[in-house]
């Protein structure tokens, strides 16, 4: 019995009504300030230790399961102490009967579960106060199991969605993806699960069939083991945010080339597309008319990739812009028109921290002499169909906006054949992921232009766009991806 003595489980047992004597109580009944005789000689009832506040509701229920002939019960209630403490206990009641099946003892075990009445009333205060941030949170929330279907929504996100709560209950984050996010989601699902913390942005789509564009924290739920069970996120709407970035981004487009240029033995075409509203690429295409000794140029193009996105990014790419547009009708130099504008984004741009990569590159009036500038920039190639080799145009130069007395220096290539092809793009091409983290690379990228070099320019740029979609599988990109390509013929 000395184990029983120091146990925390205090044992009992008694006789039925109409006598409820207690016939035997362990002796660690002293965790409560009385002995087992006091019980056993009737010093004190053991119904007298039951709380006031319960007694009513224990002696009602005792007196249920008696007329209902239940064998065992579990009560939970409070009692008071011999030092006056209010304790919550566990009473797990069994049954004895004889061979007629009347009930001759009532046994069991009493458990002190204090602390864990409070843990709960704890937590349930807790989860009161979550519920009620949650619920009035101004921001979407979303509980999930682990295959992404929710469980629980707030009424700003019902409110988000045009959905009522019921119905949002045992739908997918799937189900109220649009097509190209769905992919994504899909694509990403185990990757983004992985992580315990995720930011994602992407668009739900409204009851009303309103696309709606969100930007999702969100957190694994573990449980005391570190096991997964479930997913939380809070959903912010950026429908008003998009609205002013889109104009700001419709604003910035209308300062890139809409056309390319029509000149005799060339076919130019150029495209960007930004992975945010606003992007941080630039391109254009200058020719000589207004230029004092236009003789020996037909075209100058010019890409450029600024560092970062956002309304910073595109201020800098309107200031190299205007300073490129402004400085090449004044100028006859390709590296002068370089270094000053290197000069200008100092002045404009140095505290900022920004800076700028560039190539501009000219092409001579009979087409067969090209000269550049690289300003920091991945070289262009040059694809030449008749020997299937690809050249980078390669030279010296750092990024712009960084060394005020740095000096930018020409470089030129003489003899180019008719049919040869140039590319000047950004390294959101050969830069961009798939899911699995493995990169496009040049190596595609050259390949690509390899095998449609007999299409046309335009034709070129959508299958590289093309191919690099296909290769992301819908992944957000997370650079903006520009490419010019000119088809060189005779002039």
């Amino acid at each position: 019995m000395e184990i029983v003595d120091r146990s925390p489980v205090i044992l009992f047992r008694r006789k039925p009504e109409p006598d409820p004597q207690l016939v035997y109580v362990s002796d660690n009944i002293s965790r409560i300030g009385y002995s087992a005789e006091d019980f056993l000689e009737k010093r004190i009832l053991f119904r007298e230790l039951v709380h006031p506040e319960d007694r009513d509701r224990i002696r009602d229920e005792i007196a249920e399961y008696a007329a209902r002939d239940v064998s065992d019960y579990t009560q939970s209630y409070r009692i008071v102490t011999r030092d006056g403490d209010v304790r919550w206990i566990e009473d797990t009641t069994t049954t004895e009967r004889n061979a007629q099946g009347k009930i001759v003892f009532y046994q069991g075990t009493v458990v002190d579960v204090t602390e864990r009445k409070l843990a709960e009333k704890a937590l349930r205060k807790s989860e009161v106060k979550f519920r009620r941030i949650v619920e009035t949170s101004a921001e979407g929330f979303l509980m999930m199991d682990n295959a992404l279907r929710i469980v629980d929504v707030n009424d700003a996100f019902c409110r988000m969605l045009g959905y009522s709560r019921s119905e949002l209950i045992g739908q997918t984050a799937y189900d109220l993806a649009t097509t190209d996010f769905k992919i994504y989601l899909e694509a990403s699902a185990q990757r983004l699960l992985g992580q315990k913390y995720r930011t994602v942005e992407g668009t739900f789509r409204s009851k009303s069939g309103r696309n709606v564009p969100v930007l999702l924290h969100g957190n694994t739920l573990v449980d005391d083991t570190g096991e997964s069970i479930g997913q939380v996120a809070f959903v912010t709407d950026l429908t008003g945010q998009k609205k002013s970035l889109v104009l700001a981004g419709e604003v910035q487009k209308s300062l890139l080339p809409k056309f390319p240029p029509q000149i005799s033995g060339l076919d130019i075409a150029g495209l960007s597309v930004p992975c945010e509203e606003i992007g941080g690429d630039y391109f254009d295409y200058l020719q000589p008319a207004a230029k004092a000794t236009p003789a020996t140029t037909v075209l100058t193009v010019a890409v450029g990739d600024i560092a970062g996105h956002g309304v910073d990014s595109a201020l800098l790419m309107a200031t190299a812009r205007a300073v490129l547009r402004d400085r090449y009708r004044a100028s006859e130099s390709l590296s002068k028109i370089v270094n000053e504008l290197n000069h200008a984004l100092i002045t404009d741009f140095l505290a900022t921290n920004q800076f700028m990569t560039l190539f501009a590159l000219e092409i001579g009036r009979a087409h067969d002499t090209i000269r550049w500038v690289r300003a920091g920039h991945d070289p262009a190639l040059l694809y030449r169909p008749d020997t299937g080799q690809f050249m980078e145009l390669e030279g010296p130069g750092m990024v712009l906006g960084v060394e005020k007395d740095i000096r930018f220096h020409e470089s030129a290539l003489n003899n180019v054949p008719p049919g040869s092809i140039i590319a000047l793009g950004t390294d959101g091409i050969w830069e961009a992921f798939n899911p699995t983290g493995e990169m496009f690379g040049k190596k595609r990228f050259k390949e690509i232009i390899r095998r449609y070099a007999d299409q046309s320019a335009a034709t070129i740029i959508d299958h590289v766009y093309q191919a690099v979609h296909s290769f992301t599988e819908g992944l957000k990109p997370q650079d903006d991806i520009t490419l010019v390509v000119l088809k060189i013929g005779s002039a």
